[in-house]
């Protein structure tokens, strides 16, 4: 990752990280991460827009969004050609710092559930799969929702059962990501 670095997205990203979840996340889904979106999200002061850039090329992004004592993940993107580097890991790990450098130590998300490659670095991160929720992405595909906490010295203990997200949003009020 030393040749990688982040920095927040600005307004004239948002073009390009719309495409890129089109490409990237939302293939085989009507598009929701509209560039009006992402940059709702740029400006937005509970949410984060980071990307990670080679030179001036981009190599990914991700989207979150800080409650008081959790933190949502509504998207992570990485180019093809960059997977497998620590682009994610480096993402995610500069967003969980945020997280807890804020107060929020509990992070939920939502990935679908046939991304295995996702689904395997989110359990390599530490997050623990909660439940499956059929149908999420627009009646197309079921979602795996996910959670860790972040806080220093916080592991799942294995074998643990799952424990609903203590993120302050309840299952019906929950901003889907990708619907």
């Amino acid at each position: 990752m030393l040749d990688f670095h982040l920095q927040p997205a600005c307004r004239g990203d948002a073009p390009r990280l719309a495409a890129m979840a089109q490409q990237c996340v939302e293939h085989g889904l009507r598009p929701r991460w509209s560039t009006a979106r992402i940059l709702w999200h740029v400006r937005d002061a509970d949410s984060v827009v980071l990307t990670a850039r080679r030179a001036d090329a981009l190599a990914g992004f991700a989207v979150m969004r800080y409650a008081d004592t959790a933190a949502h993940l509504n998207l992570l993107a990485v180019v093809p050609v960059h997977r497998r580097r620590g682009v994610a890991r480096a993402l995610l790990g500069w967003l969980e710092e945020t997280a807890r450098t804020a107060g929020a130590f509990d992070i939920g998300l939502e990935l679908r559930a046939g991304n295995a490659a996702a689904r395997a670095c989110y359990l390599a991160l530490g997050y623990r799969e909660l439940d499956c929720i059929p149908g999420y992405y627009q009646g197309v595909e079921a979602a795996i929702r996910m959670t860790r906490d972040v806080r220093a010295g916080a592991t799942p203990a294995a074998g643990a059962p799952p424990q609903p997200p203590a993120d302050g949003y309840s299952s019906a009020s929950r901003r889907k990501s990708n619907s």
